[in-house]
């Protein structure tokens, strides 16, 4: 019995330490501990004592996962260890660059089919649909990816 408990306690303590230390062994062996104690549990006391391991265990892993997301997050220690703030902004592209579609473009470097071209006096980052171009060289905005102008030759 007594070695029962020791799992028991052990599992628990090491479910609960997985929440603050990440990489999931700790909850692993937490598991299989809890497990451990059930099975010697069904060993020494039969059926019904198996199965009030069981249940305890699950009640217990049950309680251990409320206090630990629902009751920990709101204690002094819990605000400290818990990340609250939120990133709300989203990655687009720069503005303006949708009304450059369209417009002639001046290769400022090789682009090959990657490099930077000039528009209306200012550098963007491009990618050249036609493959190798030459710096210098005069070619049409015909699409925006992600954070680059596609060019390709008129």
């Amino acid at each position: 019995m007594t070695l029962i408990a020791i799992l028991f306690v052990v599992g628990l303590i090491l479910l609960a330490v997985e929440v603050i230390v990440p990489g999931g062994l700790l909850g692993v062996l937490g598991g299989v501990s809890l497990i451990a104690g059930c099975v010697l549990a069904f060993l020494n006391f039969g059926s019904r004592g198996g199965v009030v391991a069981v249940a305890v265990a699950v009640t217990l892993t049950a309680l251990l996962l409320v206090i630990e997301f629902l009751v920990l997050p709101k204690t002094r220690l819990g605000k400290k260890m818990f990340l609250r703030a939120q990133i709300a902004g989203t990655s687009q592209p720069m503005p303006g660059t949708v009304d450059l579609i369209g417009q002639a473009a001046v290769a400022a470097t090789t682009l090959a089919p990657s490099g930077y071209v000039q528009v209306a006096g200012k550098r963007y980052e491009a990618f050249c649909r036609s493959g190798f171009v030459e710096a210098g060289a005069t070619l049409k905005v015909v699409a925006m990816d992600n954070f680059r102008l596609i060019v390709s030759t008129p």
